[in-house]
């Protein structure tokens, strides 16, 4: 039977699975079940090594990992490693930080494996965002405050001929803006953000490592930011600028109120 089942498997599968964003029990059901019946893990540093705990023995693990410029392994080379093991038959998980499809190059990848036929599947992943806005206590909606949410890249890839993230045409959203990669760039962009017409006192919660034992938390405006005030923010870190960053105050406000009358 098993001889049988491995002439079947001529060809193996490709699962693109969102990790989360740090804490090993945000990975979805599914995600920690492609992880328990794989042959090969190609990870990333952001997905958390706990997660290999799940793994079966025998498991193959291959880190990729990429942080501030530092990578481990060219993004070329990943994707030649998903196709080695796929056409050897093998059920690969490519297991990557927060959500595939968020600022985690997953369309690429899907795109090469597309091109080569290989078969695939993506399963989502709580991303950054979501995580940061629950451990500052932070909605990123909010009827009162913002209908509407951005995620946008504080490090566009730098082989672009030109920028093409306009901040000024943000600030005129009124959104809630969630800016990934971007915390040593936070004092232009809250420069930028403030020209377009956004007032210089946004609220802007900044979230390290969410979701993590040693998260950090700081409740800032975009004056804070401009003046220096994030540059000491450990990495990762995702900032969360507007009104809804106002609601981990009213909270307290009306938490201290209840418990006085």
């Amino acid at each position: 039977m098993t001889t049988l089942v491995n002439k079947m498997r001529t060809r193996g599968i490709v699962s693109l699975v969102g990790a989360g964003p740090g804490d090993p029990e945000l990975i979805t059901v599914r995600g920690r079940d492609r992880l328990a019946a794989a042959d090969v893990v190609i990870y990333d540093d952001l997905a958390g090594r706990a997660l290999l705990d799940y793994c079966q023995a025998g498991c193959k693990c291959v880190y990729v990992g990429k942080r501030c410029g530092q990578h481990s392994v060219t993004q070329d080379r990943i994707i030649e490693l998903l196709l080695t093991h796929t056409r050897a038959g093998r059920r690969v998980v490519r297991l990557k930080g927060g959500d595939p499809f968020i600022f985690g190059r997953g369309g690429e990848e899907l795109m090469a494996l597309i091109r080569e036929g290989m078969p695939c599947e993506i399963i989502p992943g709580v991303t950054a965002a979501a995580a940061a806005g629950a451990a500052a206590g932070v909605p990123l909606t909010h009827r009162e405050y913002s209908s509407a949410i951005v995620f946008v890249t504080g490090h566009e890839n730098p082989g672009k001929p030109e920028a093409t993230i306009d901040w000024a045409a943000y600030a005129r959203l009124r959104a809630t803006l969630c800016i990934y990669m971007g915390a040593r760039k936070l004092a232009g962009i809250a420069e930028q953000l403030t020209d377009g017409g956004l007032a210089i006192d946004t609220p802007v919660a900044i979230v390290s490592r969410a979701s993590r034992p040693d998260q950090e938390v700081k409740l800032l405006t975009l004056a804070d930011l401009i003046h220096g005030a994030g540059r000491e923010i450990a990495m990762p870190a995702l900032a969360i600028i507007g009104e809804v960053a106002h609601v981990p105050a009213l909270a307290r406000e009306l938490a201290a109120s209840v418990a006085s009358a």
